[in-house]
């Protein structure tokens, strides 16, 4: 298996993979055409994130993406983790464990990130506990959030 940077060729995969995500995780019905469309614009602005990838032998088996929140009580970039899936064949592999430690490493090593966050829809208890396994916790916020319809 590798864990690599997202490229072009990913992006019907990704949206593919967004897609199966949030009919299982939120019983939400997201456009193909829509969410193809957003995963083409992170790699379109590279500045809105990145996707990290796994893959066994050409096949793309996760993903997920980072996004940057500036932490000005850090003086660091913070990532966000967001749309973690695992293909449902190779999950309770230690997938997603493999893709927080390469993440987690390159924070580490760097002087300008500070750490990693991500949400987690409060009915995905199975999320959480895999969350809290890697060493997250939810002690210290709560999510708050506004979302128009359209």
């Amino acid at each position: 298996m590798q864990i690599r940077k997202g490229d072009f060729s990913d992006i019907v995969q990704i949206a593919n993979f967004q897609v199966e995500m949030a009919l299982e995780t939120e019983d939400f019905q997201l456009s193909p055409v829509e969410c193809r469309k957003g995963v083409q614009k992170i790699f379109d602005e590279p500045s809105l994130g990145f996707y990290l990838v796994a893959e066994e032998g050409d096949e793309l088996i996760a993903c997920l993406l980072i996004q940057n929140e500036w932490s000005d009580w850090r003086n660091r970039m913070v990532w966000w983790i967001h749309s973690v899936y695992v293909h449902p064949d190779f999950r309770q592999q230690g997938i997603f464990r493999l893709m927080y430690r390469h993440l987690a490493a390159i924070v580490t090593e760097s002087e300008s990130l500070g750490g990693l966050r991500l949400f987690v829809d409060k009915r995905n208890i199975r999320a959480q506990e895999v969350y809290r396994k890697m060493g997250m916790n939810d002690e210290h916020y709560i999510l708050f959030e506004w979302m128009p319809q359209g």
